[in-house]
This record gives C-alpha cells, sequence and structure tokens, in this order.
C-alpha cells in the first residue's frame, strides 16, 4: 500500500456514521448491522431521546428533593432510552425501507444495503422492547402506564411524512415523552410542570430536527417525502428563532410554576439558567447553521446534545438546593 493510500471503510458502514465509531472499530462483526439498525453508531438520537427524561426527573426532584430512588430513575432512563431509539429506529428503516433505497444518504443503512432481512430486523425491535420493558415495569404504575402509552407515538411516527408536513411534531411527541414518564417515576403522577416540560421539549425538537432535514430536502423532494424542511425553505430561520422562544418561554414557565412561591431565589436563579442556557446555546446554532450545506446541518444538528445537558445540569444542581 502506498503511503498515500487511505485506509478502506469498514464494510457495512452508514454513510451519516462518525468516522471510527465504537460499532465499527470494537463491537463483534456479527453483530454490527444491528447495531447499526439501532442507531448505535450514531448515538446522538439516544441523547436526545435521554435528556428530556432527566429534565423530567430534575424538575420534580426541584420541588421534593433528590431521593435515593432517583439513581435508578436516571440510570433506568439511560437503559431505556438506548433501547427504545434503538427499537424506535428499527422499525422506522422497517416502514421506511423503500424510502431509504432511494436518498443518497440512507441507502447504505442495513436494510436496504442488504445487511438485515425484514425479518431479522423485526425480531430485533421486539427484543428491544421486551428488555426495555424490564426497565419499565420496575417503575410505578402511573410511569408503566405512561410507557405503555408512547408506543402509540413510535408506531405512528415513521408515517408522518407521507400524510403531513409537520412530521417533527410527531417526532416531538415520542422523543420528549420521557419528560412526562421521568416527572411521575420521582413524583407518582405527572402534573402541569411535567406537561409545560414536555410542550418545551416538543419545541426544541421542531428546531433540531427541522436542521437535521435540510441535509435530504433534494431528495425527499423526488419522492415525495414531507418535512418542515420543506415547508419552510428560505423561511427556516425565522421559524427556528420562534422555536427558539418559544422553547425558552415554555421551559421558564414550567419551572416557575414547580417552584413559586416557595422556594429560594438562588433555587429559582439557578433552576431559570437552565432554559435560558438553552435558548442561548440555539442561538449559536443558528449562527452557524448553513442550510445550503448537508455537512454543516449534520454538525449543528449533533451539537443539541450539549444544549439538552446544559437544562439537565442547572435543574439537577437547582433540585440540591
Amino acid at each position: 500500500m502506498s503511503p498515500n493510500s487511505q485506509k478502506p471503510e469498514p464494510a457495512g458502514q452508514v454513510s451519516d456514521a462518525p468516522h471510527n465509531n465504537w460499532v465499527d472499530r470494537l463491537a463483534p462483526e456479527f453483530t454490527r448491522p444491528f447495531l447499526r439498525l439501532s442507531r448505535a453508531d450514531r448515538p446522538i438520537g439516544t441523547w436526545l431521546l435521554l435528556l428530556p427524561c432527566w429534565w423530567g426527573v430534575a424538575l420534580a426532584a426541584t420541588i421534593s428533593g433528590w431521593k435515593l430512588w432517583d439513581l435508578w430513575i436516571i440510570a433506568g432512563c439511560a437503559i431505556g432510552a438506548w433501547l427504545m431509539r434503538g427499537a424506535g429506529c428499527t422499525w422506522n428503516d422497517i416502514t421506511d425501507r423503500d424510502f431509504d433505497a432511494a436518498v443518497a444518504r440512507t441507502r447504505s443503512r442495513p436494510i436496504p444495503s442488504g445487511q438485515v432481512t425484514v425479518r431479522q430486523a423485526v425480531i430485533w425491535m421486539f427484543v428491544q422492547m421486551l428488555i426495555a420493558g424490564l426497565v419499565l415495569f420496575s417503575y410505578n404504575k402511573s410511569t408503566i402506564l405512561l410507557g405503555l402509552a408512547s408506543l402509540l407515538l413510535v408506531a405512528i411516527y415513521p408515517f408522518a411524512k407521507r400524510f403531513t408536513w409537520w412530521p417533527q411534531v410527531f417526532l416531538g411527541l415520542a422523543f420528549n415523552w420521557g419528560a412526562l414518564l421521568a416527572y411521575a417515576a420521582h413524583a407518582g403522577q405527572p402534573g402541569w410542570p411535567a406537561l409545560l416540560l414536555y410542550l418545551s421539549g416538543i419545541s426544541w425538537t421542531l428546531f433540531y430536527d427541522t436542521i437535521y432535514a435540510h441535509q435530504d430536502k433534494e431528495d425527499d423532494v423526488l419522492i415525495g417525502v414531507k418535512s418542515t424542511a420543506r415547508l419552510f425553505g428560505d423561511n427556516t430561520g425565522k421559524w427556528l428563532g420562534f422555536f427558539l422562544v418559544l422553547t425558552v418561554m415554555l421551559m421558564s414557565l414550567a419551572i416557575l410554576i414547580a417552584l413559586l412561591p416557595s422556594s429560594s431565589p438562588l433555587k429559582l436563579g439557578i433552576a431559570l439558567v437552565a432554559p435560558w442556557g438553552v435558548g442561548w446555546h440555539l442561538l449559536w446554532q443558528m449562527r452557524q447553521l448553513d442550510i445550503s450545506d448537508s455537512s454543516n446541518c449534520l454538525r449543528v444538528f449533533r451539537s443539541n446534545r450539549d444544549a439538552g445537558l446544559v437544562a439537565a445540569l442547572f435543574l439537577a444542581v437547582a433540585a440540591f438546593l
């Protein structure tokens, strides 16, 4: 091999997965197609599903304080998010296999590329759901019922882009359900603060998934797939600004309802840094964004892990006060 030759990419690597990811480097070869089907090589989706869960338990803890049981809520949500994100992505790829084969960015996914059959994918999806169910049934009744109800949203989401220009709303409904679930796991049942936090997460999802959808808008036109990226077009910046403000306002209102009038000014002030920190991060994203550059859209989209961690951090600190 000449010095200038590049090392070939691992067999079966998905085109939009991070280079040199752990699945391609470390996972046993026979597991790689299934881990790729679950997007284990692209962890950002797990973070975006997990972070509203952590927001929910932390917001509930700002009211009554942290409990030892919250350690299991935090850990269980992480396990459940990894598994249910994997199951949801598997279901998405089963239903979208014909679309994925027609789009440059997705035709390397395991089903359209022939690494996994549809039958194998269905079995893998149920295996992940079964293990996630074991975690869910360790929580209280309210949390279990909320978890079971979320399956309907997961089932509907892949079809949304076929009948609405707003499939990102359906993604937001599914991806932020954990805010209600984790709040209920701590508090026994969801309340108005949890609902407002959930709505804030949906607005955040509309922000980041519109950015994500701009990667595929040309292919989406050809195959007839709808998205907010196509709907907003050159007005995307104005809509992102609206979702930014809405996210900050709804999360701030959730905190105010949870903590007023009994909390100390210090606790309330630290908790309110959460939405404003997210807002500043989203503003930074807008300044970095170039919707005509797919690689830029993907990079900005992935930075939303850090935006969500800002909120989780300040809510968690406030809960200790």
